[in-house]
This record gives C-alpha cells, structure tokens and sequence, in this order.
C-alpha cells in the first residue's frame, strides 16, 4: 500500500508550496502534479499518470476535493473509478475518506457543495464585470499612456523617431509603444 499525492494550481504563477507541504505531512510518498491547468479543463497530464500509477490497496490523497474534479460528477466518478479498483480516496482539507459508507456519503454532499462554491464565485465575477462595463469600466490592467501621450507618439513617429526613444520620452516599454502605435489607440 502506498499514499500517493495529487497536487495541482491553475496558473502557472501559483505556488503549490501549501499543497506539498499539506501532503507531506500526511505521510505521501509520491506527489503528482499539473501546473498551471486550470481544474475545468479535462487535459491534465499529471492527473492521468498518478491515475494510471494507482494499484489495489493505494490511496490517493489531495490537499482540497475541488483540486481533484472539474465538477462533482467528475470527482465522484474519479472516486468510482479508484473504489472499483481497490483505491482509497483522502481529502485532507475537508477531513474526507472513502472508507465506509459515511465516508462515501461524505463525500457525495462535499463534492455537491464545492462545485456551488465555484457556481457561484463565477456567477458573482460575471456579475461585478457586468455591472463595471454598464458603469463603463472595462476590466483589465489600468493603461499606461493616455490618448494625449498616444497622439504625441504618433506625432514623433511621423517625424522618424524611432520606438526605442519614444519609448524613454514616455516612460513605457517599447513594446507598449508598438502596441498603441499599431491599432492607433493607447494601451
């Protein structure tokens, strides 16, 4: 019998530090994971090789159910799949197991509540852009020049200065000036 690991973060700027450590001191032997793939995609490389890694008397260990599944039916077949195979499934965040039938019922209502919260977080994030674009505020990071200092760039352009020092001129990268030099707006 062996504790193996399922680590994973949707971006590839996440830290899964938290995870590893959380598995660790759990007793895993073995961590698997996916980098940067966010949990609603069905390709994750490191999901499938620690499924595949999997034997009779194993038990697979995450540090939060929603890192396992993209929804409930994904993680409660996922769980089907490793009980039919003689698996045993962990879940150290919400204390979840799948040994006996609370255990199993367990997570059935677990699985059911973090795909709500994740309903929901997209719900309340369509909604806040929503009322920001009817207030006229488009989301995304703040412009770095103006429509004057983009006009201005246009101008020096047309007497042959080149990007690099309209670039120093404005104190923006070259290429943010190329980025509003090419479609004529600010960036």
């Amino acid at each position: 019998m062996a504790v193996i690991g399922y680590a994973r973060v949707s971006t590839a700027d996440q830290n899964m530090a938290l995870q590893l450590d959380a598995l660790k001191d759990v007793g895993v032997e073995r961590v698997f994971r996916d980098q940067g793939v966010s949990g609603s995609t069905s390709d994750r490389p490191g999901l499938d090789a620690c499924l595949d890694h999997l034997r009779e008397g194993d038990v697979l260990t995450v540090w939060k159910l929603d890192r396992l599944g993209r929804n409930t039916q994904h993680v409660l077949t996922v769980v089907d799949q490793l009980t039919s195979r003689g698996i045993g499934f962990r879940s150290i965040t919400e204390g979840l197991h799948t040994e006996g039938a609370m255990g199993k019922a367990m997570l059935t209502i677990m699985a059911a509540f973090a795909q709500l919260e994740r309903d929901t977080m997209i719900e309340r994030t369509r909604a806040g852009l929503a009322a920001a674009a009817a207030n006229g505020r488009k989301g995304g990071r703040p412009r770095k020049v103006d429509d004057a200092d983009a006009a201005k760039a246009r101008g020096l352009r047309d007497k042959g200065i080149a990007a690099t020092d309209i670039a120093k001129m404005l104190g923006v990268s070259r290429a943010t000036v190329y980025r509003y030099l090419a479609d004529g707006t600010a960036a």
